[in-house]
């Protein structure tokens, strides 16, 4: 009987120790697609290297911050980023640099709303212009590209970017509502003894509420060149080696008008020009409330200031009126064998309500034509 009860516990464990474990109840497996499309939309993508220009490009819709990182743009490809989502973020580190092809460019484009693009601490942006240089600029020789398209852009920052030897033009700003460029450095000294040439600083056209603040520009063209446009302060600023503060040239285009323009607390060295305004003989167009203020001129070689209404032209013409233009502390020098201190050749009438203050640039003589009464040539 012993024997029968213990073969019969024996026979029940087996029975337990067969018996097969529950089967786990199944779960949901997670949706990567959803996570990964979560998390691009709310945080930071970085690109890097020869195929990061391409990435990002491809990528920008979904990414709030973009980082670019020691990127290698092909030669003959724009850096494209516009029609970026409202309030994106674009940070360069590193340096960033661009193949050589004869292209008009732009090496860079950006556009949207909401929109601050950065450089970190060190990064630069490197067009290597001496690749393209030959004199020439933008009127022959070599195809250069254009540097920086920054084109319908509202209520937007571009700050603390260090161009570096653009081959060409740097700054195109146009289409714009409310744009500040702040702390922007363009270095093209290179270009002075390599046949640098046309590299204005800042092109800034049918914008309204551009302001440029502490910027430092080192090129062989003006400095910052509005050619129409409301509403814009150029403070802060250092210019050396090119053609000055430029308004215009003024005619020729879809709009001709530039209203409401102030540059103030500025200094203009080693330069053409200081400041200048430029109008196209022939043509129509406005230039009204411009404020030169506190602006300090040093080895200047052509004209300390100029206003020309007959740029690219035989002869002054007044379909382009300038009037409400105010000088107020601008001294100075040019050198010794400059054209003129101050030159002044106005079309008949088409000068008017200028107010000059502690007006004070010396070096050379003077020479001005159909100023408006009270300005003292």
């Amino acid at each position: 009987m012993q024997y029968r009860l213990l073969a019969t516990l024996l026979a029940g464990a087996t029975t337990v120790l067969a018996a097969p474990a529950p089967a786990p109840v199944p779960t949901a497996a997670p949706d990567f697609a959803k996570a990964l499309s979560k998390r691009n939309s709310s945080g930071s993508c970085t690109f890097s290297g020869s195929d990061g220009a391409a990435s990002a490009s491809a990528s920008k819709a979904s990414c709030a911050t973009i980082v670019l990182d020691s990127l290698t743009v092909p030669s003959g490809t724009t850096l494209d980023l516009t029609d970026l989502s409202d309030g994106t973020k674009v940070i360069f580190e590193g340096e960033t640099t661009f193949g050589y092809e004869e292209w008009e460019g732009p090496l860079v484009a950006v556009s949207g709303t909401d929109i601050t693009v950065t450089g970190a601490s060190g990064s630069s942006l490197n067009g290597n212009g001496a690749q393209w240089w030959d004199g020439e600029g933008s009127n022959g020789g070599k195809t250069k590209p254009k540097f920086f398209q920054a084109h319908d852009l509202t209520d937007s920052t571009i700050e603390s970017i260090n161009i570096v030897n653009p081959p060409v033009q740097v700054f195109s700003v146009n289409g714009v509502q409310t744009l500040a460029l702040t702390d922007i450095t363009i270095d093209g000294s290179d270009g002075d003894s390599a046949g640098g040439h046309n590299t204005d600083g800042f092109d800034i056209g049918s914008s309204d509420g551009v302001t440029i603040t502490n910027a430092k520009v080192y090129n062989q063209d003006d400095c910052v060149a509005i050619n129409s446009g409301t509403n814009i302060v150029f403070t802060g600023g250092y210019c050396s080696g090119g053609h000055g503060l430029s308004i215009g040239s003024i005619g020729g285009r879809d709009d001709n008008t530039v209203s409401g323009v102030t540059f103030e607390s500025s200094t203009v060295t080693s330069s053409q020009n200081g400041i200048r305004i430029k109008t196209k003989s022939g043509d129509t167009g406005t230039v009204e409330n411009v404020t030169y203020k506190d602006i300090t001129l040093s080895g200047i070689t052509d004209y300390g200031i100029v206003v020309d209404q007959a740029y690219d032209g035989d002869e002054a013409t007044n379909g382009i009126a300038i009037s409400g233009f105010t000088l107020d502390g601008v001294t100075g020098t040019v050198e010794s064998d400059a054209d003129d201190a101050i030159y002044i050749n106005c079309g008949d009438g088409s000068c008017t309500d200028w107010t000059w203050t502690d007006v004070s640039v010396t070096g050379a003589d003077n020479s001005c034509s159909n100023q408006p009464s009270g300005i003292t040539c």
